[in-house]
């Protein structure tokens, strides 16, 4: 009986889907539970498996946009397992040592390769053979990190389930291993005409082109500014140098500038409800939780998970829930319900080396704030000129609910909050008048 596979609903809104990538070919015999294609959508990237064990027979090619819910692939239960497959997983239970083989089953195993290596075609140098590469496909995380470090999939073992190349494979690769045999891509760039200007097409993901529909209509649908600040990081750095260790012994996870930020955003939106709010026709909605969003770059494009209840959560628990969700994005394994229902989003160009920017507002959201490098700058301190380290800030916001009196008092109280990170443990005040009650 063949079993037909439909693409489920990755969300509430999204009616429409994208084959990104499969898996697995048209007549390979799969596994239940195995992987067996890449689905992108508007908003995030999942993965379709295997419903039952038998023969993939491919209905939909990759690229094409389907509606939610159409038959994309079948499995034929009543074929077989191929020989070379029940082969293989003999020969793996057997190297447990599960269980010991007979003489004759020796016997049989031997004649059964002579007569396969009698009729095996002979590799030329230029190929591969076929039984040893046919599952060789990196996962999602696997082929960004061989992209990034340039490693070609000759070069890495494949330890995976079914022989799929994973992320720890091409760490193990040793830096300035050797390239692909036959110095294939010596002989593509020999090839090449001197001068040669290429151009390669590529259709658009589902994922950019919504990301480009929203851009554009926050420009056009909102009255969007952008206020300055600077701060200066030397309070926090002396913090993350003096208790980092101890931070990470305890927590298991590094102390960032991400926390910081997240806290002393929540603690200025306390007084400026307004920032925190957005328009929802002709109501303004204000929340009395702070669920922000941080911006993450990831290879199907930008991504925003979401803290729920920051404004609650100590800086350890901060720190965990940004690492974790950005690992997520970065992997294609976030879900929908984790980048949807966010109140302010905080966006790190700093990352990439930015000195200043202007964030563009995430909808329905009503403002952003941008984080850039730190630099060490000359300043004033009480009448002398010192070299601080000095991060410049950047707030987008919506000038038709936030008054630029609320914009700017926003940005300073964010800049009072990381200058003097003691006052997040009283809750934005100041701890003097909080020990002496005035």
């Amino acid at each position: 009986m063949a079993i037909e596979m439909k693409v489920p609903s990755p969300g509430e809104s999204i009616t429409e889907v994208q084959i990104a990538r499969w898996i697995k070919k048209e007549g390979d015999y799969v596994e239940k539970d195995e992987e067996v294609c890449e689905i992108d959508s508007d908003k995030a990237t999942l993965t379709l498996a295997a419903e039952a064990s038998g023969v993939l027979h491919i209905k939909v090619k990759e690229g094409e946009t389907i509606p939610v819910g159409t038959v994309v692939c079948s499995i034929d239960e009543t074929s077989e397992k191929p020989a070379a497959v029940a082969g293989s997983q003999k020969a793996a239970a057997v190297g447990s040592g599960s269980q010991q083989p007979t003489s004759s089953q020796k016997e049989a195993a031997t004649a059964s390769d002579s007569k396969q290596s009698s009729t095996r075609q002979p590799a030329t140098s230029d190929q591969r053979p076929a039984a040893v590469y046919a599952d060789r496909i990196p996962s999602p995380a696997a082929a960004k990190l061989m992209r990034e470090k340039n490693i070609s999939d000759e070069q890495v073992s494949a330890s995976g389930k079914g022989g799929r190349i994973i992320k720890e494979d091409v760490l193990a690769v040793e830096p300035g291993s050797s390239s692909p045999p036959n110095g294939a891509k010596a002989k593509e760039k020999a090839a090449r005409p001197a001068g040669e200007r290429n151009i390669r097409r590529e259709k658009m993901s589902m994922l950019r082109k919504k990301v480009a529909q929203r851009l554009v209509a926050v420009k056009q649908e909102t009255a969007m500014l952008t206020t300055f600040n600077e701060v200066d990081m030397s309070a926090i750095m002396n913090i993350r140098k003096q208790y980092k260790d101890k931070f990470k012994e305890v927590h298991g996870v590094n102390l960032g500038f991400m926390s910081f930020f997240t806290k002393a955003v929540c603690e200025a939106l306390k007084s400026f409800p307004a920032v925190n709010a957005q328009i929802d026709g002709d109501e303004i909605l204000y929340h009395d939780y702070c669920d922000i969003g941080i911006a993450v770059s990831a290879p199907k494009g930008l991504m925003v998970p979401v803290i729920r209840n920051a404004d609650t959560l100590s800086l350890a628990e901060i720190e965990k829930q940004v690492l974790e969700l950005a690992s997520k994005a970065r992997d294609g394994k976030i879900s929908i319900d984790e980048m949807t229902g966010g109140t302010f989003t905080i966006t790190n160009g700093g990352v990439f080396g930015s000195m200043l920017s202007t964030p563009i507002i995430n909808p329905p959201q009503s403002a952003i704030l941008g984080m850039h490098n730190i630099v060490e700058r000359p300043v004033a301190i009480l009448g002398k000129v010192e070299v601080r380290p000095v991060m410049y800030v950047a707030l987008s916001y919506d000038h038709r609910i936030i008054d630029g009196r609320e914009s700017v008092s926003f940005l300073v109280k964010v800049k009072q909050m990381l200058e003097e990170p003691v006052k997040m443990l009283f809750e934005g005040n100041d701890p003097v008048r909080e020990l002496l009650g005035i």
